[in-house]
């Protein structure tokens, strides 16, 4: 991956959302619910407190929960991934 993120930001690309809800009715792109898990593919290599590194709890790979609302999407090579810093993610799954 070419995107290396700073700090303690973190890259991570969103599950897909549902395209049936559990009754079996089809949903459009637009009544779609905004996805809040995905998959770290990039972290970056801390924060400093107090003059120390303090390195990010997640790694590559791992399966998160983030808020709905929270970082900056962005396109790279048409995949959608989504820049946090690590206090936005919720839990790791």
């Amino acid at each position: 991956m070419k995107l290396k993120p700073l700090h303690d930001r973190v890259v991570i690309k969103a599950d897909e959302s549902e395209d049936v809800t559990k009754g079996g009715i089809y949903l459009p792109d637009t009544a779609k619910e905004k996805p809040q898990r995905g998959e770290v593919v990039a972290v970056g290599p801390g924060k400093t407190e107090d003059g120390k590194l303090v390195a990010p709890q997640v790694k590559k790979g791992d399966k998160v929960l983030y808020g709905k609302y929270s970082g900056t999407e962005v396109t790279i090579d048409d995949t959608e991934y989504l820049i946090v810093r690590e206090s936005d993610i919720l839990a790791i799954l």
